[in-house]
């Protein structure tokens, strides 16, 4: 409870004996009516809040990024392009060359643009979790192929596990600021790709149900993925109505080749009615130009390329504009995902996805840090909190990740949640009305009222619509902090984790539909029953 709040209290309550008797039903009373929950329209956050105040680029600059993108599309090209690519990509007039490179006219670079899907939902399989895609709508959520996970009792780094993808999901689904979970770490104790694929996606499906995102090896594995989809969906039409899994695809090997085996797998997945995160990740300084600007123009220039494949497959497919430029240390070349320039680059990259129209997903919050400590803090929140005045419709790897990509926390995500809190509430700004200017509510407090404002109507009515309080962060007096044994938010981070595992068990897809897809695939799958707590599931 802030001080603020506990003057008020007192305020309302002072007054003489008979008052002080009654103190602290009254107290109680205003406190259980302040928890209450809000509906989701007044609450001070919610996923889909519009950004787009920053704006690294000017509009000159904007004109002179896609102007070089064309002219690397038409003259450049693309290298190591499939059969089935070349087929789909020339078919609709992109060029083969003679240097076996494909080349991509600006016209119908500009054609797909503009017949491109925009505006589609992102589904979660329960519909509250829908999240709309379109303008500068900004939802935060996870992402990675961490292969450690960090343990921040013991401070130390083992490798990642199948259960704790499963555990990470759980985590995420009763996490309000988190708004979709793609699969932020590599399962090290399944090492068969197939089994790795498919349990990955089972883990992320059955431990949430917002919106996952997930990857595949090769595009015989999307097939058997295909088929538990449609199962839970009840019924591949269903799913095509309402895909809630969509596809991280690195279709592209920068700078500008085709990732041959991810290319297959974008076929299938838009063959199968999955939704594609066209994802170029190219590290500025290694793979991608040094130039902060360069490395906007080849990330946008291979997205692109993506993106005129992907129709070329099938038009208006949705599929998100994914430009994730990294940024490398030049004096290690080892990656750097919590710098300011990686701030930058994924702001500039979210104004040319609102340049094109596009929906744009992007990576923040990817702290080199290794433990969430003051470094993995100002990391996390500087980008988070960029990447959402920006208006990026989707920040990927924004809660959890540590080690530059390397290492992924629970713990951090339950952190993350408020810092991500903080973030969506500067995403929202200030609204100013005649209400909100407050001349009247000035005049009554200074010409008849206490001189303060604490106890005042508006002061009680703004105070849960317009403010953000965050559930594990200390907002505590050095008194009261003292007397309660001087609590860190590490410590209480760690007992929410514990909390929330051993009682949070998500029960969204029946146990029926569950015993189905284990009778089918048998021992493809690898999460046991005991790590899903089965005896609490429905009967």
């Amino acid at each position: 409870m802030s001080s603020a709040v506990e003057k008020q209290d007192i305020a309302q309550d002072a007054g003489g004996q008979d008052s002080r008797s009654r103190r602290s039903g009254g107290r109680e009373a205003r406190r259980a009516m302040r928890a209450a929950p809000l509906a989701d329209d007044v609450r001070p956050i919610r996923p889909g809040l519009e950004g787009g105040r920053y704006k690294p680029l000017g509009q000159n600059d904007l004109e002179r990024i896609h102007e070089a993108v064309l002219t690397l599309l038409e003259t450049v090209g693309f290298a190591n392009a499939i059969p089935s690519c070349i087929e789909a990509c020339t078919r609709v007039g992109v060029i083969l060359g003679e240097d076996g490179r494909l080349r991509f006219p600006r016209e119908l670079v500009m054609s797909t643009i503009r017949n491109a899907a925009r505006n589609f939902t992102l589904c979660g399989q329960d519909p509250k979790h829908d999240m709309v895609i379109q303008g500068k709508r900004v939802h935060y959520g996870t992402a990675g192929a961490a292969v450690h996970l960090v343990d921040v009792e013991k401070r130390e780094y083992r490798e990642s596990l199948l259960q704790d993808i499963y555990d990470a999901a759980r985590i995420v689904d009763g996490l309000d600021n988190i708004h979709f979970f793609q699969r932020p770490m590599v399962p090290r104790d399944v090492p068969d790709p197939l089994e790795m694929d498919f349990n990955t996606l089972y883990a992320c499906v059955m431990g949430t149900s917002k919106h996952v995102g997930t990857s595949f090896t090769v595009r015989e594995n999307v097939a058997p993925a295909l088929e538990m989809l449609y199962a839970i969906a009840g019924g591949e039409e269903n799913f095509r109505a309402r895909p809630f899994v969509s596809n991280s695809n690195c279709f592209v090997v920068p700078p500008m080749k085709f990732a041959e085996d991810a290319c297959g797998v974008l076929e299938a997945c838009v063959e199968g009615g999955i939704p594609i995160l066209l994802l170029s990740a190219g590290q500025a300084g290694a793979t991608a130009p040094a130039a902060i600007a360069g490395a906007v123009v080849q990330a946008v220039a291979e997205v692109l390329a993506g993106l005129v494949y992907v129709n070329a497959l099938k038009p208006g497919h949705p599929a998100i504009f994914g430009t994730w430029p990294f940024v490398s240390d030049l004096r290690t070349g080892a990656m750097s995902g919590g710098s300011a320039e990686q701030a930058l680059l994924t702001a500039a990259c979210a104004q040319m996805a609102q340049f094109y129209d596009l929906p744009g997903g992007s990576a923040a919050g990817m702290s080199d840090s290794k433990m969430p400590d003051i470094q993995s803090g100002y990391e996390k929140g500087i980008t988070n909190v960029m990447a959402g005045l920006s208006g990026v419709n989707l920040v990927y790897e924004s809660a959890g990740m540590h080690a530059s990509l390397l290492g992924f926390c629970l713990e951090s995500l339950i952190i993350d949640n408020d810092m991500l809190g903080h973030c969506q509430r500067c995403v929202r700004g200030i609204e100013v009305t005649d209400a909100a200017l407050s001349i009247d509510t000035i005049a009554e407090v200074c010409l008849n009222g206490p001189g303060h404002y604490l106890g005042n109507e508006q002061t009680l009515r703004l105070m849960q619509t317009e403010y953000f309080y965050p559930a594990v962060g200390d907002r505590l007096s050095p008194k009261e902090w003292n007397e309660r044994g001087k609590p860190d938010i590490l410590g209480r981070a760690i007992a929410e984790k514990k909390r929330i595992l051993a009682e949070r068990f998500p029960r969204h897809v029946p146990k029926a539909t569950d015993d189905r897809l284990r009778a089918k695939f048998g021992e493809l799958i690898k999460l046991p029953r005991s790590g899903m707590a089965a005896e609490l599931r429905d009967p």
